[in-house]
C-alpha cells in the first residue's frame, strides 16, 4: 500500500467514525502537513464529543425506560 492509498485510508476511517466534512478537511490538511501533534489533539477532541453525545443519549434512554415502567406499572 503506497503513501496516498494509506492516506486515503485513514480518512475513509474518520469518516466511517461519523467525521463530518469540517473535521476531515482538518485532519488531510495536517495529515499532508505531518502535523501528528495537531492531528491526535483533533480526534481526542473528536472523540470526546462523540462520548458526549453518547452519555447524553444513555441518560434519554434511561429515562425513556423509567416511563415505560411506570406506565406498565399503573396500567395506564
Amino acid at each position: 500500500m503506497d503513501k496516498e492509498d494509506k492516506t486515503e485510508e485513514l480518512i475513509q476511517n474518520l469518516q466511517d467514525a461519523g467525521g463530518n466534512s469540517e473535521i476531515v478537511k482538518e485532519f488531510s490538511k495536517l495529515l499532508k502537513e505531518k502535523q501528528m501533534d495537531k492531528i491526535f489533539i483533533l480526534l481526542s477532541k473528536y472523540r470526546s464529543s462523540l462520548l458526549e453525545s453518547l452519555h447524553k443519549n444513555q441518560k434519554e434512554i434511561d429515562i425513556l425506560d423509567y416511563l415505560i415502567l411506570d406506565l406498565k406499572q399503573q396500567n395506564l
